[in-house]
């Protein structure tokens, strides 16, 4: 995934979830679109430098959106709906082993009530249902936890996915690092209990997960190495 020209400033602040206020480098301060509902704990530091990305689009009140921010512990992408794009891309490019016998791609795909798949693989050997959750809280040590703030609504995707998982349909969670900071990645069970426990159900149930770590410039993000994933946190070696 590509970006247009992007603008730097300076994070003031972020404020009513969707808004945040940048200065520019010309001293001008400008509201801008944050495209994340989460806490961006750690992502949204008064006096980051951040990114802006511009739309034309006459109709929008505010033509900047909120893309990348520097943090103390490497570049982040605050964008969460780009890693749909990012690991689309990746599948499409063959990028990701394991999925080779279901080369038909779709997005956004109704699958159960309510429910609507980010992908849908397809191929004689069946389908695939993938989830993905971008994952942007990083902890000490490289460790990155997903949710960042308690979601009743990704509990609800792993019930989903769970339902519909047969002899001929494999589910997917894939937890797509959004931060270079972040080298392994578990369920953040201190945050949302509710989401580690459901968690942890619907793996025992046959639903796949996997971590992937990306490369992010301001040129473009894409998918890089697998990561280590875990349902708890390691537990810290203490030297003897």
């Amino acid at each position: 995934m590509e970006f247009a020209h992007l603008l730097e400033g300076r994070l003031l602040r972020r404020y009513k979830r969707f808004l945040a206020d940048v200065e520019l480098a010309s001293g001008e301060v400008i509201t801008v679109h944050c495209p994340n509902t989460g806490a961006m704990t750690g992502c949204a530091e008064p006096g980051s430098r951040v990114w802006l990305s511009h739309s034309d689009v006459k109709t929008r009140k505010y033509p900047h959106t909120w893309e990348l921010v520097a943090t103390d512990h490497g570049m982040a992408c605050i964008h969460s709906a780009k890693a749909n794009t990012v690991v689309r891309e990746a599948f499409a490019a063959g990028h990701i082993p394991g999925f080779e016998d279901y080369p038909e791609l779709s997005t956004e795909v109704k699958y159960a009530e309510g429910s609507r798949a980010d992908l849908l693989l397809q191929g004689e050997q069946g389908r695939v249902f993938v989830e993905v959750k971008s994952v942007t809280l990083c902890r000490g040590g490289g460790l990155g936890v997903f949710p960042d703030a308690v979601s009743e609504r990704a509990r609800k995707h792993l019930y989903a996915l769970q339902s519909i998982v047969d002899k001929q349909t494999r589910a997917l969670l894939l937890f797509c690092s959004f931060h270079q900071g972040i080298s392994h990645v578990s369920a953040a069970g201190d945050i949302d209990p509710k989401y580690r426990d459901a968690l942890h159900e619907v793996m025992s149930s046959g639903i796949e997960v996997q971590a992937w770590a990306t490369r992010i410039t301001t040129a473009g993000i894409r998918l890089g190495h697998s990561l280590p994933f875990t349902l708890d946190p390691p537990v810290p070696q203490v030297p003897a």
